[in-house]
């Protein structure tokens, strides 16, 4: 079949035809790595696979022997239009070290870290030292330069010594494993194999640059590593977290905070190339400090990952597909080096990670399924050898080698490690720890990341910050507060609410820290607004994206006990949950560190997220917490006697009641109420046991005003003493 002229030359021969032929190479790689991996996630392999695959296919290796001018026509070998593809491909491989830094949980890492780190520590050296002795002799022929030998073997003892955390992550979480102790600790090992991986990756290429190793350029790079590493996870993660969230904040234009990210990853890779290490490290770097950002949400996360996985991905791997031509195998010689290679990687990783579990005190099941885990190479060895190859520092046999091993090995490790998770049960503590995690998923106050308050200088507002402080004090989250106090005539109130706010969160903080299992929590990052009108500036800043709205204003319910219409206009712009704290008559309740709580429970998912408020504010020791079962029976059935179906239904409120205060830690007290009208019952409940503050959640009704129906309506009428309500 024929093709166009210019095919044989290499060179678009008319306007616009190297831009329709990249827009053609691009479309190729996405579609065929699409539906590739697609296949490859239905037989349950990575899709990355498929990815890589597609360049095969569409490579010399399938396409260019079947139809060579035909792969000539669609992938010129002319130096103007590889280098427009390649573009993408570069940029691609900072992308996808971004979204790796961003999915790398560091806070797991520290959890489990003795046991991962002696895992990493043999798993990297044994593949890495038998990597490195490969490279030692192998012959001169395929070498790039014979005097640059050790360059090439430490490339080829990097890409044989670093798992893949993405293709581990993907086999562990469908097996249930994510939230087991092996699990954590394979996706810890792995998480610590590929930031080590990336800082023996920078030192490498380092020496690569320098054209040698040399004690001076050697020095030059691990200090310039050294210095980085200790700026970006100090200064420097504040500095990302402060960014983030002034862009989120402050810009109303669409994916703002998107393009501050892609700026924090392009000016970290800049530093590091500077400092002589590849622009890899800075990415990674970048996404890891991005991904422990506080202000950065599922919703942006997924924006970011969109693009990568969409666009960048199937390009990049493509591409290296691409570049690797396996019809060198039929040479009996590079086939056997090949495959020795493949078994070396193999033999090396699972004997390393293997050692290093049983080293670290794991039982021997335990060992091997690690020893599987660790053997997927996927995207990271690929990486490398696709620097290495544009650096010079490996071949073109050598690169296609470590392409084929990096393909055999991900596709050997899913089904290996599923047989050895399968034959591993949960023990007794370890299970108690899954059901407890597992409360946390379907959890309410579990899910919050940023909070707002909105307050006043009243009683009502500084217990309100008192109570945001508690809250955000557990895991560090940052809170804003909106100091509403001004009114006409009038300056702001004299309460220093970031006193308040910091006082409560170190409480806090000493509780969270106190339970078993938890890290310490990060110190909560405030921010205050002094602002004039309410009803705008609860709007205004909902749009930034918060998860609950504290609010404690001095007018908050009429003579009626209704909420008023200001505050129902104040919060009018908020679309989520809120909690409405209300002193009362009790004076001291922003100066307590404990109360008696009632918190009535029916069930209902409202009347669940006011329970979860009162554990979350409530230290182990000083506060005692009582969950009144209410059944909410019509007038003509209160007196009648109850139906296996209503037992039924009050065991199970009360079960969960009982599960949700084991999961915080502390003791509940149940009790029940038949008879009367809900309010009369919590109010009778309040008075026996002299409780301090109800919390209640409930469901807001339809209409311009706030109305959380005839049960929260009356306790706010008859209720003198404290009382949050907690509503949608």
């Amino acid at each position: 079949m024929a093709v166009p002229a210019f095919a044989a030359t290499g060179k678009a021969t008319g306007v616009g035809s190297a831009e329709a032929l990249f827009i053609a190479q691009i479309v190729a790689l996405i579609l065929v790595g699409r539906l590739l991996g697609e296949l490859m996630q239905r037989i349950g392999q990575p899709a990355v696979v498929g990815n890589l695959l597609a360049g095969l296919i569409l490579g010399p290796s399938l396409f260019g022997w079947v139809w060579p001018e035909g792969h000539a026509f669609l992938f010129p070998s002319s130096a103007e239009q590889k280098s427009m593809i390649n573009a993408i491909s570069q940029l691609g491989i900072l992308m996808l070290l971004l979204l790796t830094g961003m999915e790398t949980d560091l806070a797991l890492a520290r959890k489990v870290g003795s046991k991962s780190f002696v895992i990493t520590a043999a798993g990297v050296a044994v593949p890495f030292a038998c990597g490195f002795a490969l490279g030692q002799f192998l012959p001169e022929s395929m070498l790039p330069n014979p005097t640059h030998r050790v360059v090439a073997s430490l490339f080829l003892g990097t890409a044989l010594s670093i798992s893949s955390i993405k293709i581990v992550a993907m086999v562990i979480r469908e097996m249930n494993f994510m939230r087991r102790n092996l699990g954590q600790i394979i996706v810890a090992a792995s998480i610590m194999e590929d930031s080590v991986g990336w800082i023996i990756i920078a030192v490498t290429l380092g020496i690569a640059t320098a054209g040698g190793v040399s004690l001076g350029s050697l020095a030059k790079t691990v200090i310039g590593v050294a210095l980085f590493l200790g700026f970006s996870f100090t200064i420097g993660r504040t500095l990302v977290f402060r960014l983030i969230r002034w862009v989120n904040d402050t810009f109303e234009s669409e994916f703002a905070v998107v393009s501050a990210i892609l700026i924090v990853m392009g000016a970290m890779a800049i530093i590091t190339d500077l400092i002589g290490v590849h622009t890899v490290l800075g990415a990674f770097v970048a996404g890891v400090l991005v991904g422990e950002s506080p202000i950065l949400t599922e919703h942006i996360q997924q924006q970011v990952r969109g693009v990568i996985v969409a666009l960048f991905m199937p390009v990049f791997f493509g591409m290296s597909g691409l570049s690797a031509d396996l019809t060198i195998l039929k040479d009996p010689t590079l086939a056997i080096y090949t495959f020795g290679l493949v078994a070396i990687a193999s033999v090396g990783k699972f004997t390393g990670a293997f050692l290093g579990a049983e080293l670290s005190g794991l039982r021997r099941r335990e060992a091997f399924a690690i020893g599987c885990a660790m053997n997927a190479r996927g995207s990271t060895e690929v990486i490398v050898a696709t620097i290495g190859l544009s650096m010079g520092a490996l071949t073109q046999n050598l690169f296609t080698m470590i392409v084929t091993m990096a393909i055999l090995t991900t596709m050997a490790m899913p089904p290996m490690l599923r047989w050895a998770l399968s034959r591993l049960p949960p023990e007794k503590d370890e299970k108690e720890r899954l059901d407890k995690e597992e409360l946390d998923e379907r959890g309410f106050v579990s899910q919050f990341e940023r909070l707002l308050a909105a307050v006043d200088d009243s009683l009502n507002g500084k217990f309100a910050t008192h109570i945001a402080g508690f809250v955000a004090g557990q895991r560090g989250m940052p809170l804003t507060v909106l100091d509403m106090s001004k009114k006409e005539g009038k300056d702001f109130g004299a309460i220093d609410f970031e006193r308040v706010v910091k006082t409560a969160a170190k409480q806090s903080s000493e509780s969270a820290e106190a339970e078993k299992g938890d890290d310490k929590p990060r110190k909560v990052d405030i921010t205050k607004r002094e602002v004039e009108k309410s009803e705008e500036a609860v709007t205004a800043e909902a749009r930034k994206g918060y998860d609950f709205l504290f609010v404690g204003t001095e007018k908050m319910r009429d003579t009626k006990g209704a909420f008023t219409k200001d505050l129902s206009s104040a919060v009018a712009g908020f679309g989520g949950p809120m909690g409405f704290v209300m002193a009362g008559n009790y004076e001291d309740a922003a100066e307590q560190q404990g109360y008696n709580i009632l918190v009535p429970v029916n069930g209902t998912e409202f009347s669940r997220r006011g329970l979860e408020i009162a554990l979350a504010m409530a230290s182990a020791d000083a506060t005692q917490i009582t969950a009144l079962h209410v059944a909410d029976r019509s007038a003509e059935t209160r007196k009648s006697r109850r139906t296996p179906a209503s037992r039924r239904a009050e065991k199970a409120v009360l079960d969960d009641v009982k599960a949700l205060a084991k999961r915080y830690g502390h003791e509940i007290k149940p009790a029940v109420h038949l008879e009367g009208a809900p309010d009369e019952a919590i109010l009778d409940e309040a008075k026996k046991m002299g409780a301090s503050l109800i919390v209640i959640g409930a469901s807001r009704r339809v209409g311009d005003l706030l109305y959380y129906g005839k049960t929260v309506g009356a306790l706010l009428e008859k209720w003198k003493g404290a009382i949050i309500v907690v509503g949608s």
